[in-house]
């Protein structure tokens, strides 16, 4: 039974990532429908990155509540609700109204089901599940592309990804008996028991843990660089290297791709390499992808040194939320991850734009340095982790 909810939660996954890349794919049709400039994107993704990191904070409290199962499938609910409100809204206003549940539903769940993946299951179920979530990102666009080449409008799209989320909804709710069983341990404790204290911590209490700190500026660092690499490489190619647009965005996409398919061969590297191994074996890759951008060599190095970062990239997320547990205790976990999340919406949401004013108002061309310096942090902050926790 515990497998076939291991089989619920890999579909879980993919449906997750689904709605993330909609707005982009779909915003270049409907900010001319809705008469509004093209910068109003940022507003919708700032509300809903908001919601998002309100809703992690608040992930520990709710999951000790009322179970991961309940608030799996309470937040698919909400964010399916939220994505029918898109394909319903005719206006920006509406679109922000709708936003608040959007991130509000994808917060909590995304704590609380990392943490039961990384209390339960080993640590290449994490890396395959994250590997998933890339696969239901990069279906999103082809849905919403398919729903705007049939001339069904963006509306539409949104509303086919509503349908699935409603179905992932009914399957989760029909599944709620299998989240109260339990393996014969949880994994990365040191207590076979199935550890809840009396109450949530609050987050000065979360941040007073030993390490806790750490990870959250780590975590922060990580989201900061892949969501700066995923958003300006495509510009870097063309006003640094003078690659046509066409070309930067294939080479672009292939950073997810690398992603991907990082995350697909990480979850067989742990099962000979820990957490610990595999996160530093991605920083290095990514040390050399950023060098690699550095080398004035022509386009086809700079392809390979952007594949090489997206692969970095691959082991540090999953492995970092495996370890979790590891680190800080079964009980602590959830309440930990909780703020982890939230520390990596506010790095999505700072540290692009600040590139961005940094590319325009010195020079693009600082992109790899912007990386590196964002690497190095990260590196220094988990390294002062493993001594406070291990």
């Amino acid at each position: 039974m515990f497998q076939l909810l291991l089989a619920i939660i890999y579909l879980a996954f993919i449906s997750l990532g689904l709605p993330d890349s909609l707005l982009g794919s779909a915003w270049p049709v409907m900010y001319q429908e809705l008469h509004v400039p093209v910068s109003y994107a940022g507003g919708i993704s700032m509300i809903i990155a908001f919601g998002t990191i309100i809703s992690s904070l608040l992930s520990d409290r709710l999951t000790r509540r009322f179970g991961t199962g309940l608030v799996t499938a309470g937040s698919v609910f909400m964010t399916a609700a939220a994505l029918f409100g898109f394909s319903i809204s005719h206006s920006f206003l509406a679109l922000c109204i709708w936003a608040v549940p959007y991130g509000l539903g994808a917060g909590s769940v995304d704590a609380s089901l990392n943490n039961y993946v990384a209390l339960h299951y080993e640590s290449r179920h994490m890396s395959w599940l994250h590997c998933m979530w890339g696969v239901g990102a990069s279906l999103g666009p082809y849905i919403m592309g398919f729903a705007l080449t049939g001339g069904k409008g963006w509306n539409m799209g949104y509303r086919y990804i509503a349908i699935l989320q409603i179905i992932l909804t009914v399957i989760l709710i029909f599944s709620l008996p299998l989240w109260k069983k339990r393996p014969a341990q949880i994994l990365n404790s040191d207590s076979t028991s199935d550890i809840v204290s009396d109450r949530p911590l609050s987050l000065r209490e979360i941040i007073r843990i030993p390490g806790a700190k750490e990870v959250m500026i780590t975590f922060f660092c990580y989201c900061a660089l892949e969501q700066t690499a995923g958003l300006w490489i495509s510009s870097y190619l063309v006003l640094h290297r003078n690659l046509p647009t066409q070309t930067a965005a294939s080479f672009a996409g292939w950073f997810y791709i690398g992603i991907t398919i990082g995350r697909a061969l990480s979850g067989f590297l742990t099962m000979k390499l820990n957490d610990t191994q595999m996160i530093r074996l991605g920083q290095i890759i990514i040390l050399s992808g950023c060098l690699t951008l550095l080398l004035p060599l022509g386009s086809q190095i700079s392809f390979i040194g952007l594949i090489l970062i997206g692969l970095g990239c691959a082991p540090i997320y999953p492995c970092i939320i495996h370890s979790t547990p590891a680190h800080f205790g079964a009980d602590k976990s959830q309440a930990v991850i909780g703020v982890q999340m939230a520390s990596a919406y506010v790095g999505t949401c700072l540290m692009p734009p600040l590139f961005g004013l940094i590319a325009n108002h010195i020079s693009i061309t600082l992109f790899p340095i912007y990386l590196l310096l964002i690497l190095i942090i990260m590196f220094i902050m988990h390294e002062m982790l493993l001594k406070k926790c291990i």
